[in-house]
Order: structure tokens, then C-alpha cells, then sequence
């Protein structure tokens, strides 16, 4: 079976925790002993179970109410496998929400029937489409509370399309749902007979499922590590190891070799301890060529398709600290495997998230402002745009003097 991976978002109480709740009660991707442990939790749920506690794991959580970091949960129908990354609707924790849907297919988008579109669900859907999902469920949860109430949800429908008109995602589906309910999860709802359209779990078995968002043309192969041998057995071994983003790779095939642009042939592959004739996108793999050339960490093998190498670019960044952007300090730059120094050159614009309009010119970045920059680092590095490859178009920033992760970013 493939396996979807998928992220929910929404805004504080709107339900994403229970929704996961449901999902894993239903799909029965709960243990014995989770169940008998938060049995009497509640009078409200299933069997007296509080079901956001399945996904509510940090001690805080269960206090409070809320997701604060990101919760991964896995399950699986007779269909498909899904891993969950349950991620915080607080503002403060936007950029858990960027790190959750970093590496997901798809977004569920919770939004309470009763408030509407608000901003957070808007920071949400733009979050997802500048990291390439474009497939998106916007869930309508606690429809029982709004007595199913389809003017509502058609309302709610409009409003969330008029936020999108300046992205081009390729699919957004609306559900109406009750979380606590089951209304529309697993099981359809007598209570929606308007509703004519897939339950959720049927939406997410049969969404489809983009092998990342790598071009295919392009192979790229940062060296994460050298690895040289030379003993008794075995004489001036020297191979480059690392994963395969984007087309694969073959024995005898010509590459290059950046930032250097020098040109070698693969003389020998070796994948989980064998001599194989061929790697595929996300293999790990250690790489053999036939020319003797200085090659170190960050070092990129690809084939003869064009990367760029500069000190300069533009990208889209998400900025995670409480201190905001100063255009005249110093900060690290962690890209592929290498990391360098860097300056912020200049602040482009930000995104204001009422409207998801750009504001030219903007004077700072603040946590969790979405901006774009231009970025100066204090050597060449070699880069592809976002969506061309994730692994080289991505990057983040960390702080020199406190060692704190500032910064998420990927490149235009």
C-alpha cells in the first residue's frame, strides 16, 4: 500500500485534535491500553473518551486544551497507510504548522461552522501552497453546533475560494463535518443529506499522491559524506555518500560536479551494501566515479541539467523567532549539507495575512510573518528554485549568538 501523508491545521479549537481523535478511534489505529487509560475522560465523546487526547501528548496539551508542537500518528484502512502531522492552530505556534506540512501531501483545513474563515485559516492555506501542496480539503467542523446548517457551509465556502485567487491549487475539496460526531468521517451523515459527495477517509484513500514536488529532469546528489578506505582489504576507497533527490542515477552515466563544474563518470553505485546499476529519487546511496577529484560535505553530484551557482538570492522565508529580522547582523545559513554565514541584503515585502496581499517595502519581519528577501551569503552556493527540488531549494536560519533556528525558507 502507498502511504499518504497529510497535515491538519485550523485555528485554536477547531477541532483538529479530536478530529485525529475520530479517525484513529474509528480506523482503529488506537491501542487497548490508550483507550482503557482515557476511558471516563469524558461525558460528551465516544465511550466517555476525550478523543483529542490521542494526539494531545505533551503534559501542557492535555492542560490547556491545545496543540503546542507538532504530533505525528500513524494509521492505515484496507486502502492506504497515513502518518498525520497533527500541527498547533495557535498564532504562536505558526512556525510548528511550517515544519508539520514541510514534508506532507496534502492539508486538511479545519474551520469551526459557527466562526467562519478567519485569519489563521488563511496563514494556513497560504503556508500549504508555498510549500507546494496543492491539494487541499478544507473541513467545516461542528456542523451540529450550527444544526447542519448548509446556507452556512455554502457561505463559508465562498469566502475560503475568494482568499485563493491569486494561487493555483489543483484541488480543494469541502466537507461539512462533526468531529465529535463522526458526522462525515468515516461514516456518512444522516443528519447532512444535502452533503452528496465523499466522506473524509474517502477523500484522503483516494487522493492523489505527487512523488514530491522534484522535477524529474533533474538529478541532484549533495555529498553528505566522504568516505575513504584504504587497509589490507581494501585499497583507496573513495566514495561519496549522500541521498538521490529528483531522476535516478546510473552506472557508467556523466555528471558533474558543482560548485567546481568539473565533469566525472559513475564507475560504481553501492545501495544498502550491494553494487546496483541504477538509484532512484530518495535513495541513499554511495557513489564511485572514475576521475580523482577533490570533493567535500555540501558538494553536489548531478547530472547535465543547469544548477545555479551564486552568493545572491531571493526567497520566501517564515520567521520563527521572538527577535525580529535585523538586516545588519550575521546569521548561519543551513542548506542541503553545508552551512555558511550570511546577511539579510534586503527586505522585499511581506505578506499581510487579512487579504494575503503583498506589502512592498516592508521595514521588519516579525515571528511568524511570511516575507520575501534577497539573502547575500559569504560564499557561492549551488541552488535550484523550490519548485524545481526541494532538498537544494530549501534552507534555514539559525542565530550565531543564541543557536536558535530563526528562520524557514525556500528559494524563488
Amino acid at each position: 500500500m502507498d502511504i499518504l501523508r497529510f497535515a491538519t491545521a485550523g485555528s485554536v479549537d477547531d477541532g483538529k485534535s479530536t478530529l485525529i481523535g475520530r479517525l484513529l478511534y474509528d480506523s482503529k489505529g488506537v491501542f487497548l491500553d490508550q483507550i482503557e487509560a482515557l476511558q471516563g475522560s469524558s461525558t460528551s465523546s465516544e465511550n466517555g473518551i476525550n478523543l483529542a487526547l490521542f494526539t494531545d501528548g505533551l503534559k501542557a496539551e492535555r492542560e490547556q486544551g491545545i496543540t503546542i508542537d507538532v504530533a505525528y500518528r500513524y494509521f492505515s484502512t484496507n486502502i492506504r497507510k497515513f502518518i498525520i502531522a497533527d500541527t498547533p492552530g495557535h498564532f504562536q505556534y505558526t512556525r510548528n504548522m511550517f515544519t508539520g506540512a514541510s514534508n506532507s501531501d496534502l492539508t486538511i483545513i479545519l474551520i469551526d461552522a459557527r466562526k467562519g474563515v478567519l485569519e489563521q485559516s488563511k496563514r494556513h492555506f497560504y503556508i500549504s501552497w508555498l510549500l507546494g501542496i496543492r491539494n487541499i480539503i478544507v473541513a467545516v467542523n461542528k456542523m451540529d453546533l450550527i444544526e447542519f446548517n448548509q446556507e452556512q457551509f455554502n457561505f463559508i465556502k465562498k469566502d475560503f475560494l475568494s482568499i485563493t485567487k491569486n494561487t493555483k491549487v489543483d484541488k480543494i475539496n469541502f466537507i461539512p463535518i462533526s468531529a465529535l460526531n463522526g458526522d462525515n468521517v468515516v461514516s456518512k451523515s444522516k443528519n447532512m443529506p444535502w452533503y452528496k459527495s465523499k466522506t473524509l477517509i474517502e477523500l484522503l484513500e483516494t487522493a492523489h499522491i505527487d512523488e514530491d514536488n522534484t522535477e524529474l529532469s533533474v538529478s541532484r546528489f549533495p555529498v553528505q559524506l566522504v568516505n575513504r578506505i584504504d587497509n589490507d582489504k581494501v585499497n583507496d576507497f573513495r566514495g561519496f555518500m549522500g541521498t538521490l533527490n529528483g531522476k535516478s542515477l546510473k552506472k557508467g552515466q556523466q555528471v558533474l560536479i558543482y560548485p567546481s563544474k568539473f565533469p566525472a563518470k559513475i564507475k560504481d553505485i553501492i545501495f544498502k551494501e550491494s553494487s546496483v546499476d541504477l538509484i532512484s529519487n530518495s535513495d541513499s546511496a554511495t557513489i564511485v566515479l572514475d576521475e580523482d577529484i577533490d570533493i567535500s560535505r555540501g558538494d553536489i553530484i548531478s547530472n547535465l541539467t543547469n544548477i545555479n551557482i551564486s552568493n545572491i538570492f531571493k526567497s520566501r522565508i517564515c520567521w520563527m523567532d521572538e527577535e525580529p529580522l535585523d538586516k545588519g547582523k550575521k546569521y548561519l545559513l543551513k542548506h542541503s549539507h553545508k552551512a555558511i554565514k550570511c546577511i539579510f541584503k534586503n527586505i522585499i515585502s511581506k505578506v499581510d495575512m487579512k487579504n494575503l496581499d503583498h506589502i512592498d517595502l516592508a521595514e521588519n519581519i516579525n515571528i511568524n510573518d511570511i516575507g520575501i528577501v534577497e539573502i547575500e551569503v559569504f560564499d557561492n552556493i549551488c541552488f535550484d528554485s523550490y519548485k524545481i527540488n526541494k532538498e537544494t531549494g530549501s534552507f534555514i536560519i539559525i542565530d550565531l549568538e543564541s543557536n536558535n533556528t530563526v528562520a524557514a525558507g525556500i528559494i524563488i
